[in-house]
């Protein structure tokens, strides 16, 4: 009779330690950014965008205009290597594109770029307060058109702040170098809880390149949790450059195993 109730005693412990590793976790998906939460060791994040979406639409100097669309099926993979480590693997996937100029259209698809990084924890000490650092490298392997034609090497940084369970604000820093051209970006968010398991979020993002102009958008998303480990999203943001129109939305699911 004891041993059963060691044996039942354990299994309990093992269900509950399961389900808080689940519920401490949060996907980077949707946005910019990325939070500061790594995956449990042994676990597997899979982060599925269903798909994304890009619209531009521009007037060339002669007066003639373009309009062009993009969906990709982009995708992440997450790890746990240790309590505070995590190495991601990336696809920027399956792609698709179609451009109209003066009444003639294209269409074109391939495969996009892979990426791998590893992403630490910084302990700081304080129950409301988090950071994280990742180091990435974007490899251009993907299809013409459909890659960034040369590597991306990247260090960012995210600090998130608690404020309550209803509110939680964050700023992520990245700096990047591609040919020896620099860029760093800088994107605060804000999330929310809005009812029950339904949350949001809201991100400004500001990037700078080496001799192009600066580069400003806003994002905003809904992220459902079905459950501890499934979570669906839907995102909206809007280009701030110029005359030129730019839009991006996205669907996703993600999923920890």
């Amino acid at each position: 009779m004891n041993t059963t109730i060691k044996i039942f005693a354990i299994s309990a412990l093992t269900v509950v330690s399961t389900c808080s590793l689940a519920a401490d976790f949060s996907f980077d998906r949707p946005g910019t950014g990325f939070g500061t939460g790594i995956t449990p060791v042994g676990k597997l994040a899979w982060e599925q965008g269903l798909p994304s979406a890009a619209y531009q639409e521009s007037t060339d100097a002669a007066g003639q205009k373009s309009k062009n669309m993009t969906l990709n099926g982009d995708m992440l993979l997450r790890t746990g290597l240790a309590k505070d480590l995590e190495l991601q693997l990336g696809w920027q996937g399956p792609a698709w594109f179609k451009t109209k100029t003066g009444g003639r259209s294209v269409e074109n698809d391939g495969l996009g770029d892979v990426s791998i990084g590893l992403k630490k924890a910084i302990d700081l000490d304080d129950e409301q307060l988090s950071m994280a650092i990742l180091a990435e490298a974007i490899l251009a392997t993907g299809n013409e058109g459909f890659s960034n034609d040369d590597d991306i090497y990247s260090l960012s940084s995210a600090v998130s702040y608690q404020y309550s369970e209803l509110l939680n604000t964050s700023i992520t820093m990245r700096y990047e170098v591609q040919n020896s051209d620099w860029a760093v970006s800088a994107i605060p968010t804000i999330e929310y809880q809005i009812a029950g398991k339904l949350s949001g979020y809201s991100e400004f993002v500001f990037r700078k390149a080496e001799s192009e102009d600066q580069e400003y958008a806003l994002g905003t998303g809904l992220m459902y949790a079905v459950n501890d480990r499934m979570q669906l999203d839907a995102s909206v943001g809007v280009d701030l450059n110029g005359k030129n129109k730019s839009y991006r939305s996205g669907l996703g699911v993600a999923y920890l195993f």
